[in-house]
Formats: C-alpha cells, structure tokens, sequence
C-alpha cells in the first residue's frame, strides 16, 4: 500500500503480546519451560501404568493435571508462533520460534503415554469410571481421544514420530514460511511483498492485474524446484505415517481431526463438483460479458466491477461497519467483538516480513486470542475483518470449557467466522442503493465463490497430488498439470490460463501447513448459508441457541450443534441448501443484466 492509500485507511493497530509474555528474552519464557519440564517428568513417573487402576475421580484429577501442563506449554508455543508470523524475516525470531518448538516438542515427549494409555483402557472400565461426575465432565475429549484408538501406534514409535517432527515435517514448513516472506517480486520499478503483489490482482487497472500476475508467475517459478521438493517431501512424508497408522486414503487423518465422517466430506465434495455449472462456469461468463472481454484470464477473476468505485475504508470505518452488524444480532456478540479493537489484539499493519493472508490465533484459554491482518482498506479486507472476528468472539465464548476442550473441529471452527461476514455483508446491503446493491451482490457471490468452488478445487488438487505421489515423486511440470486440470473443471469456460499460472499453487500455505484442511472452508461457508436461511426464517430463539453452540467449543458434534436449528449434514440435502444461496445471488445477478 502506498503513502497515500495508508494515510486514507488510518493508522492500522498493532497487537501487544505482552499479555503472553513481555518479551522473547524475558527470564519468565525459560522459567515457564523449566517448570514445564520438571512437572511433565514428574507426571510421567507418578502416573505412567496407572490410569486402569484409577476410580473416575482419580482419573479426572489426573486428567486436570494434564490440562494444567498442555496450557503452560500452549502459552509459550502461542506466543512464539504469533512472534514468528509476526516478522518471520528476523534471525532472532526464527532462531527463537525454533528453540521454544524444540523445548515443547521435548517436553511433551513425557506427556505422550498419557492419550496412548488412555486408550488402551477397556470401553466397559471406562465407562464404569464415567459414572463419576468429575471424569463426566470430560467424555467430550475423551470421545474424541478414542477416534484415534484404531490408528495409534506403541508408545515407543509414537515418541520417536512426535520427536522426529521437529527435523520431518515442522522443518520443512518452516523453509516454505521463511522462503515466501524473503521472496520480494519486482513489479513497477519497485519490490513488493508476495502478499503486497497477491493484493494487485484486483487492481481496477487490468495492465496492473496482468503484470503482477505475471510477476508472481515469475518468482514462484524461479523457485518451482524448491516449492515441488517441499511438496513432494510432506506428500510422502504424509504417505508413510498413513501407511504406520492405517489411514484408509490420504484425507482420512484430518476428517477424524475434524470429527467429521469421510462419507460426509464425500458428499460435500460431490455436491460442489455438481454444482460447476450453475455456480462458478454461469457467473464467470456474466463477468467476462460485463468486463467486455471475451475469455477471462487468471488475474480477472478478483477484478473489480464496471462502475464498483472500490474506494478505500478506513480501519474505525471498517471497525464499525462490522460492530455494528454484529450488535444487530446480538448485543452479547458485539460486546465481545468489541474487546478486540478496545485492547492491542489485532495486528491489521502491512509489513516484511509478516506473515501473509489473516487467521485468528486462540492461544491459551487463560488469556485471550489475537487476530492478524493484512489491511489493504478494501470491501473484502472488511469481510475478511468480520470473518477473522468470528473465529475470535467463537475463541472467547468457548474458552471456559478450558484447555482440552475449547477448541473446535476445522468444520465447525468455520461456523463463526462465516456467519460474521454474512452479517455484515447483509447488514451493508439492507443500505445499498441499487446499483451498490449489484455491485455488493458480485462481490459476495465472488468471495463464496473463493470459498466453496475455489476450495473444494484445491481439495481436489491435494487429492490428486497425494493419491499420485504414492507412485513417485512428482515433477514440477506433473504438479502444475494436476493444478491446471482442476482449476480448468471448476472455473469453467469463460477462462483461458496463460502458462505462469500452472504455478500458482505454490503459494498456497495450506498445501503445507494442513494438509486437507480447505475443504473446511467450503463445510463452514454451505453450512451457514443453511444456518443462516433458519435464522431468516424467524426460528424461534436462535440467537441464544446461536451463542450456546459457540460456547460449546469442541464439546460437541456437527449433528448435536446442528439438531436444535432442524438442520443435518449427513443429509445430502443439506448442501445443496447452502449451495442454493450461491445460485439464488447469481440468479438476481443475472436478472439484472
């Protein structure tokens, strides 16, 4: 962003980890992993071979104790990894990041015996010691603690895998983060960010679009060996803990994550796929004829509209907009929002050396969690502001059912964060005037676009790509191939690819970072189209149901959350209803001309 473009946004806020820590070399880091490391030893000796001899209540105890220890650890791993994506481009940081991953994946070696014991215990032993209300408390996680009982290994091979990482999988994430915040692309006389570049394809100006998607092509091409060496490492590297741990095909570790039935994910997957031509393929031929082109190309699709006047929203603009969508719904949720632009818990700056993209960052329920940003005062960059907000308000109002227990499933994770956006955006169209009407209308369909059919592409890219490695490592050319045959399938006919494109999905983090993980996305953005339709209808208390389902945290199950809104998403229906709402835009779309 330039000077100008920054002064018209505001002054962006900048988090303050100091409610983590008050610095990486202050004496309390090394004294928290000390004192982590003395009582992991120390759990392991007094309870390692005991836990079938415990009543229920014992065992709860036990289980506390380990709480306490994965919320010491998680504290310190938070406030590395925000410090990290923060400004990757510091030595120190990285030097840092690395030694606090060192220390908890060393630490947590003692604690590994304690889920493997756990689920060695006898369904009938166990239920018998759940009959004691203070291990009750605690069937949720360890419900979802015994999915993973058929894949687990001895307790030998599990400690070797989980100290291994560090040099196996975590190093190699690592080189793909350093590599990206280091690549500067040269565009215009000037050297930009990957994510500064990335933010050019919605340029109004089309020469601008077209050089800074060629640009990327360039220097993600340059780099094409290394990117494809990572890729096919982690691919492999997946295939031989799959293969350990009897994972029927290569997504099947991150479903039961997710505690999501493979045959669920089947059925998204395959409604989205069906969906190609109404969706995507009709809207795209509608963006082309309104642009005047007669074949988009890859750096049209993010293009702004004829007469969208794409101005700049400045950050307390941005910051209302989306307050004000959420205390329409719910004060309560407002309210909790609103402590994240009261307090430093937002890094929204533009920056080398940051971390590309936004995620909200829970950390530990005993503090609070951060949200990043890469603020460009767009339309989008506002949505993205209500969505990384969701996830937040979801983070805090699931934090009391504490550290084992808050998190929730990447499928549900979502649930928050797409509901945010869909307020604010609705809460901005009620007061569009006709023409923004449209305008807004594109640019949501676009953004659900990018959520459901560019996502369940790219799953079907990691598909292709993991299920062909197992025969060999693949070729950069091979990888771009797969990349071009599912992007050609989803985006549909009103696009031609030039050929940098076949290595756009090299900038991809998820590829690396969670495997199989995008298909999340598209679960989160079909279900709250449906969740959304009940709440239009007027169903009776959704508010407070709304809010005890985020409080909920990983408590329960996509049929236990969804029950009380009369919604189902082992129904094949289901999608399709959430999919409807993309159809009914386009429709509108195109009555309009």
């Amino acid at each position: 962003m330039n000077d100008a473009s920054a002064a018209q946004t505001g002054s962006l806020p900048a988090w303050d980890l100091s409610d983590l820590y008050p610095s990486p070399d202050s004496p309390l880091v090394m004294a928290d992993l000390d004192r982590a490391e003395q009582t992991a030893k120390a759990f392991a000796r007094s309870h390692a071979g005991t836990l079938a001899s415990l009543s229920g209540a014992a065992l709860a105890a036990v289980i506390a104790e380990y709480e306490h220890l994965q919320e010491s650890l998680g504290r310190v791993a938070s406030y590395a990894q925000l410090l990290f994506a923060g400004n990757s481009s510091d030595p120190a940081i990285g030097r840092f990041y690395q030694t606090v991953n060192e220390r908890v994946t060393a630490i947590s070696s003692d604690l590994i015996f304690f889920s493997l014991e756990l689920n060695r215990l006898d369904d009938s032993a166990l239920e018998t010691k759940l009959a004691d209300p203070a291990l009750a408390r605690y069937r949720p996680w360890l419900r979802d603690l015994r999915v993973f009982r058929p894949h687990q290994l001895s307790d030998d091979l599990e400690k070797l895998s989980h100290e291994r990482d560090l040099t196996a999988s975590a190093a190699w994430v690592r080189l793909f983060d350093e590599t990206v915040a280091a690549m500067r692309i040269k565009l215009d006389g000037q050297e930009l960010t990957v994510s500064d570049t990335l933010n050019k394809l919605s340029d109004r100006d089309r020469s601008v679009r077209e050089a800074a998607g060629k640009a990327v092509g360039a220097a993600f091409g340059d780099n094409i060996r290394l990117f494809s060496l990572i890729t096919n490492t982690l691919a492999k590297d997946k295939e031989i803990e799959d293969t350990w741990r009897h994972y029927p095909r290569p997504g099947s570790y991150r479903n039961r994550a997710n505690m999501v039935e493979d045959e669920v994910v089947d059925a998204l997957v395959t409604a989205v796929q069906a969906s190609y031509p109404r969706l995507s393929h009709r809207y795209y031929q509608m963006k082309a004829k309104w642009l005047g082109l007669p074949k988009l190309q890859h750096w049209d699709r993010n293009a702004p509209l004829p007469n969208d006047d794409d101005r700049l929203i400045a950050w307390p603009d941005a910051q209302k907009q989306v307050l004000d969508a959420y205390g329409a719904f719910s004060p309560e949720l407002a309210s909790v929002g609103r402590q994240f632009f009261d307090k430093p818990w937002i890094d929204a700056r533009l920056q080398p050396g940051k971390s590309g993209g936004a995620f909200a960052h829970p950390t530990v329920p005993s503090v609070h969690p951060y949200l990043l940003l890469n603020y460009h005062g767009k339309t989008r960059d506002v949505m993205t502001l209500a969505h990384e907000l969701g996830h937040g308000v979801h983070q805090v109002l699931a934090g009391p059912q504490g550290a084992l227990m808050s998190n929730t499933p990447l499928t549900l994770a979502e649930t928050a964060s797409v509901f945010g956006e869909m307020l604010t955006f609705r809460s901005l169209l009620d007061s569009a005037s006709p023409a923004q009407r449209r305008i807004m209308l594109a640019a949501k369909t676009e953004d659900m676009l990018n959520t459901v059919v560019r996502q369940i592409a790219f799953y079907q890219f990691e598909t292709l790509l993991h299920d062909e490695r197992r025969s060999g490592e693949l070729l950069p050319e091979r990888i771009g191939e797969l990349w071009m045959k599912v992007q050609t399938e989803s985006l549909g006919p009103a696009f031609e690819f030039t050929p940098e494109y076949s290595v756009f999905w090299s900038y991809v983090p998820h590829f690396i970072h969670s495997p199989f993980y995008v298909y999340a996305y598209a679960f989160g953005d079909c279900l709250v189209n449906a969740l959304y339709s009940v709440f239009q209808s007027g169903h009776p208390g959704f508010q407070a149901k709304y809010l005890e389902m985020l409080r909920a945290g990983g408590t329960k199950r996509h049929k236990e959350l969804l029950a009380p809104f009369g919604l189902d998403a082992s129904d094949p229906a289901f999608w399709n209803k959430g999919l409807d709402v993309i159809s009914g835009f386009i429709d509108e779309l195109e009555a309009g001309g």
